[in-house]
């Protein structure tokens, strides 16, 4: 399957299954988006009748991209078939009851009181807890004991607010450093904050013990005080600013993300990313709002557009800056077309439910953070292990290719299936699709691919 656009002046023809991006004149790509569909005389003729005004299109030309094309499909670059269907159970397989990475939910409670909130201000619809240091100690050894040969392992500090229980965390990680020679292991945290209780203690800790950090900002102070306000009604932006600037600064170089929601109140989010990078942020994320549709904070089919159009604009900032020597990251337009993720994760996605568990302050295990609250995704716990083995086996079955839907998209060995939790929730099923998510993932691999590529002509 082959996948042709165009963007940033880029003619971009896909191949699905070998992964190969090419950049082809405008020729060249009109014969390729009609190749398999029309007899090859009949698109010498469109061909030649397209561009008779040129003189540089004769029908030698023409000839000359046929056989380039062919040499391209010979050596498997270009109309390549897909072969990954009959593996795609069996590679899930392999890794079963092997577990990479714990969302430890050491805080059901917040300081924020955001309305757009999946985890409903922090408490996943439930009661507000925090997780004690004896459940967070046998999360770990969870982890280890369910770990098999895997030597890295990810945990996440996740909450609610997990610095509302910081002094658990700091022992957690000591712990867990205690344990991982002896273990065989190498533990890498993550921890995600809104700022409030940010101060030196936090910037000291997290910047010499977690490999990355998580820091919500969503941009335009209106827009970000328009939503993360504590409960009295007052906006957070103020507060937290400063503490992230100097954050960031005495990171160095370690790795970290701002990570903004926009909502119907910002689809034109790209203004949020300009103010990310005038305040000095350079490593940035901004993911649209995961609520109910008919939520006031819900995108809407008319932001969709705006949404899709912001995205091309942020490719072309984001390729602007590149050559001016000023780069930034963003999250989504992460990729890489040299090597690229393995088959496996291409067919099988981000292993919720079976290789990544969130772990609520009680000890119950979720397939991931979103699922957290729904009994009937209840796992099992980190005492007893999985005990629904029902649902750890419709996540264990949840791969591109048991969605119907995915079977003819372009983008399918990108997204994976897409978010198991997105699917669910707006489905009922964790192998259905969110439709409004497919859009927006194949238009953010589209600008991803296309800056890439543009990148990489740059360099030649």
């Amino acid at each position: 399957m082959i996948h042709c656009y165009k963007l940033l002046g880029l003619n971009i023809v896909l191949d699905t299954s070998s992964g190969s991006v090419h950049l082809v004149d405008e020729v060249a790509y009109d014969i390729i988006e009609t190749y398999e569909s029309l007899p090859k005389e009949e698109i010498k003729a469109m061909i030649l009748e397209k561009y008779k005004d040129r003189d540089d299109v004769t029908e030698a030309d023409i000839e000359d991209c046929f056989s380039d094309i062919e040499e391209l499909k010979e050596a498997g670059k270009l109309f390549v078939p897909d072969t990954f269907r009959s593996m795609a159970g069996d590679l899930k397989k392999k890794t079963s009851g092997v577990i990479k990475a714990l969302c430890l939910h050491v805080a059901h409670t917040c300081n924020l009181n955001c309305s757009y909130c999946f985890a409903s201000q922090g408490k996943y619809h439930g009661e507000r807890a925090v997780m004690s240091l004896e459940v967070g100690k046998r999360a770990l050894d969870f982890l280890i004991e369910n770990s098999g040969s895997r030597h890295n392992l990810e945990v996440d500090f996740f909450g609610g607010e997990p610095l509302m229980n910081f002094d658990v965390v700091k022992e957690l990680v000591k712990y867990a450093r205690e344990r991982e020679k002896a273990a065989g292991k190498n533990f890498r945290f993550t921890l995600t904050t809104n700022g409030v209780l940010v101060d030196d203690d936090v910037i000291d800790f997290a910047n010499r013990e977690c490999a990355n950090v998580v820091l919500s900002l969503d941009g335009r102070r209106e827009i970000h005080d328009r939503f993360r306000v504590d409960f009295a009604g007052n906006g957070s932006f103020d507060k937290i600013v400063p503490k992230f600037q100097k954050f960031v600064k005495e990171r160095g170089d370690k790795s970290y993300y701002m990570r903004g929601t926009f909502t119907h109140a910002n689809p034109d989010f790209l203004e949020d990313i300009k103010v990310m990078l005038d305040l000095g942020f350079k490593e940035l994320s901004m993911e649209p709002v995961v609520c109910a549709e008919g939520d006031p904070s819900a995108l809407t089919k008319s932001d969709i557009e705006i949404v899709k159009e912001q995205y091309e604009k942020l490719a072309e900032l984001m390729l602007k800056k590149h050559r001016e020597g000023d780069p930034f990251t963003f999250y989504h337009y992460m990729i890489d077309l040299k090597g690229g993720p393995c088959i496996y994760k291409r067919i099988s996605g981000c292993g919720s439910g079976t290789e990544y568990m969130a772990v609520t302050p009680w000890g119950d295990l979720y397939p991931c953070h979103q699922f957290v609250g729904d009994e009937k995704y209840k796992l099992g716990s980190i005492y007893e292990g999985v005990t629904n083995k029902s649902a750890q086996d419709e996540f264990a079955a949840c791969n591109v290719y048991a969605k119907p839907e995915c079977a003819d998209c372009w983008a399918k060995l990108y997204c994976s299936g897409g978010c198991a939790a997105n699917a669910y929730h707006a489905t009922g099923s964790v192998t259905g699709i969110y439709k409004s998510g497919c859009e927006l993932f194949k238009k953010r691999m589209e600008c991803a691919i296309a800056l890439e590529a543009a990148k990489t002509l740059d360099e030649e």
